[in-house]
């Protein structure tokens, strides 16, 4: 994750970067300290202190609390939800939320080894489109900013069972690498630099 998001930004030739471990946002005296306003912050874990201030951290706070957003999921959008301390989501729905709204890509699973993914995975129009709009009521919900985010989801038959939301491209999202064009990880870029981004496709599927 973190090796394609500095090649994304590297070849972009716009800004320096400086890869800071989360481990030293949680030290008394960290390493890092934030500069200029001009800084544009890329964290790539849910786990930072509180103490840590950068544009986004509401979102990853509300992203953090996994319990308030199936809450929340299941009481206004009548979805059903994972339990706490049942199974894990398995598949994977990116969102890349630019200035003008949300891009949908195409689902992410697991991979036939351990930690690997695999995308496209195919789902019904019905699913896709409860999917969508799970997605945007969620994002709108937590005033979500421009980002790749990543809706963690299970299915039961044909039905939804939402787990959690992503604030980052997260390890599924390096499916997409060589599959998806852009990939989420320069999605994820050209949406923190306001950079325009207009659709996301799987040019060997001709999948749009």
């Amino acid at each position: 994750m973190v090796a394609a998001m500095q090649q994304v930004v590297s070849a972009s030739g716009q800004f320096p970067v400086e890869v800071v471990a989360a481990a030293a946002l949680w030290s008394e005296s960290p390493g890092f300290k934030p500069g200029s306003q001009s800084l544009i912050y890329c964290p790539l874990t849910i786990q930072l202190p509180d103490t840590f201030e950068f544009p986004a951290k509401s979102v990853f706070h509300a992203c953090k609390d996994i319990q308030s957003r199936r809450d929340w999921v299941a009481q206004h959008l009548n979805f059903q939800v994972l339990v706490e301390n049942s199974w894990l989501g398995d598949l994977w729905l990116p969102i890349a939320l630019t200035a003008k709204g949300p891009l949908y890509g195409e689902v992410i699973g697991e991979g036939v080894m351990p930690n690997s993914y695999e995308q496209p995975v195919d789902l019904t129009d019905p699913q896709r489109q409860q999917l969508y709009r799970l997605a945007y009521e969620l994002l709108r919900s937590i005033q979500a900013v421009p980002s790749v985010y990543l809706l963690q989801f299970s299915l039961r038959g044909s039905e939804i069972l939402f787990d959690r939301l992503w604030p980052f491209p997260a390890a599924p999202a390096i499916a997409s690498l060589g599959i998806q064009q852009p990939d989420l990880f320069t999605c994820h870029w050209q949406c923190l630099a306001r950079q325009p981004l207009r659709d996301l496709r799987i040019p060997a599927l001709n999948i749009d």
